[in-house]
């Protein structure tokens, strides 16, 4: 594979070229640090908490967003299976007492009042007296499942849900004051089919990252060995860095400590610093990639225009970031396995440390990585509890250092905001530079069916589905490194020294810390 390194004859144009990349490659190593902040993997975990109401009026149908307390309500599981009801309208009362509604009103009937006033139980049991079939609340805050002590939930036999306020004058101007509503609540398959498009993303991403590094460190001992000195000179004009210090490692390190702290307290802007990071890093990479394709192809360059409408917009994020992920291992390279042991080692520490110890003394029992990588707006994406938004917009934007692939089974709840499973560039890369050192290292024993690299990728593998294993299993979200970084340490020094390689693989090769001045 060709467009690993470039030599210009013209020296103007050299000296430009080296400007440039430096600033490309200063870019994306400032976004390296900052995908620290998703280091994890996440998927949303739904409990049963979000529903949908069916209105119609005999011509015309349209579905809401619907917030209920499993334990207070029992909701049918299909639409053909729940009751219908008329829908009266009493949004302009709060129903904190029953004073001026008419039983005969309500009776029988599902009603729409307004959020505020008393609790959730007041305004249920008001409503029951009435005679009411079902209460809805319109509600202009975020919604969070309506709660009671055991004694509420006895007294109230009636369906209970709240509705966004602005659905509701929505459903007001498509039907008019004749509708009938029905309440339902599907039931959420445990395993979503997004759990292998994120796995298969993750795999090939490895795998094809690690094979780039390989072919590029082929070509550049191959421009070594026919121009004498030129490869180290085009080593450094690509841009391309090599970890060889544990202290360089230890340093990186914390500044990916620094960073997530900096964003978990600044974080309404700081995003919009690593939006405009990205945007410029994973273009370069893009194009960096497609170079490189069409260079193997032999063929022209060519545009493309992709069409991404509302919700799909996430196709374009997860392209962008294959692209980052592909370039960033083909660019960055771990000198020798003892220096992959250290950062893996580090970085597994801070996984565990962001996810699982900074919940215990935060003053709201959060998880930093939680909180930063899905935004402070994602409590209805972190798992245990469900809050839906007043408004469909989010108040902040989401970093997009993440992949991001919509539970497809999931439309209740994509009715009251996008589900989403997440996995962090961070599950990617940080394992990637593993595979790429194992397939760097098969150029270097001539290893002809690249044994390192397939043993290093079915070792991700491994880690992977144990990952989603653990995560369906406990329905929470988890650290994937956790397992990726076991699997892939242990599985690669096994087979190391199960072929009597162990010293060369820990040490690497010389030519790797050869120049290593030039190098930023």
């Amino acid at each position: 594979m060709k467009k690993c390194y470039t030599a210009n004859t013209d020296q103007s144009l050299n000296k430009r070229y080296v400007v440039v990349s430096y600033t490309l490659f200063t870019l994306k190593y400032m976004l390296v640090v900052c995908i620290s902040l998703s280091y994890c993997f996440y998927s949303t975990q739904v409990i049963c908490q979000e529903a949908i109401l069916h209105i119609s009026n005999g011509a015309t149908d349209k579905e809401y967003c619907l917030v209920y307390n499993s334990l207070w309500t029992n909701l049918s599981l299909s639409l053909s299976a729940a009751t219908a009801y008329p829908l009266v309208n009493l949004s302009s009362r709060l129903l904190c007492s029953s004073a001026g509604v008419s039983p005969a009103i309500v009776r029988g009937k599902a009603v729409v009042v307004m959020r505020g006033g008393c609790n959730f139980s007041q305004k249920a049991e008001i409503a029951q007296d009435l005679g009411a079939a079902a209460l809805i609340v319109a509600s202009t805050k975020p919604m969070s499942p309506p709660g009671a002590n055991v004694t509420e939930y006895e007294k109230v036999q009636i369906p209970l849900a709240l509705m966004r306020y602005m659905d509701f004058l929505d459903a007001q101007n498509v039907f008019g004051e004749e509708m009938q509503v029905r309440l339902y609540a599907p039931a959420v398959p445990v395993f979503d089919a997004s759990i292998v498009v994120m796995l298969l993303i993750g795999v090939v991403t490895v795998a094809l990252g690690g094979y780039w590094s390989g072919a590029c460190e082929r070509e550049r001992l191959r421009a070594s060995r026919g121009g004498g000195g030129r490869g180290g000179e085009e080593k450094s004009d690509s841009g391309d860095l090599a970890l060889y210090s544990p202290l360089k490692v230890v340093i990186f390190v914390g500044l990916m400590c620094l960073m997530l702290v900096l964003m978990y307290f600044f974080y309404k802007y700081l995003v919009y610093v690593i939006i405009a990071i990205f945007c410029l890093a994973s273009a370069t990479a893009l194009f960096s990639c497609l170079d490189a394709l069409l260079d193997l192809a032999k063929c022209s360059p060519m545009r493309l225009v992709l069409y991404f409408i509302g919700r799909w917009i996430w196709i374009l994020q997860d392209l962008l970031g294959v692209a980052f992920c592909l370039n960033f291992l083909k660019t960055i390279s771990l000198s020798n396995f003892k220096i992959c042991v250290i950062l893996l080692s580090l970085l597994l520490l801070y996984d565990v440390f962001f996810v699982f110890i900074t919940p215990l003394f935060m003053p709201n029992g959060e998880s930093i990585m939680v909180q930063v990588a899905l935004g402070p707006d994602a409590a209805g994406e972190k798992g245990n509890t469900v809050e839906v938004p007043a408004e469909p917009s989010t108040p902040y934007e989401k970093l997009p250092v993440v992949m991001r692939v919509p539970r497809f089974s999931a439309w209740t709840q994509n009715l009251c905001g996008m589900q989403f499973s997440i996995l962090g560039y961070g599950d990617i890369i940080v394992p990637g530079l593993l595979v790429a050192y194992c397939s760097r290292f098969d150029v270097w024993v001539n290893s002809p069916k690249k044994i390192y690299l397939f043993c290093c990728c079915i070792a991700y593998l491994c880690g992977m589905v144990l990952t989603f294993a653990v995560m369906l299993v406990t329905k929470m979200g988890q650290p994937a490194l956790l397992y990726l970084v076991p699997f892939t340490l242990l599985g690669s020094a096994l087979l190391a020294w199960r072929r009597g390689e162990m010293r060369q693989f820990w040490n690497g090769t010389t030519y790797e810390v050869r120049g290593q001045d030039t190098f930023p």
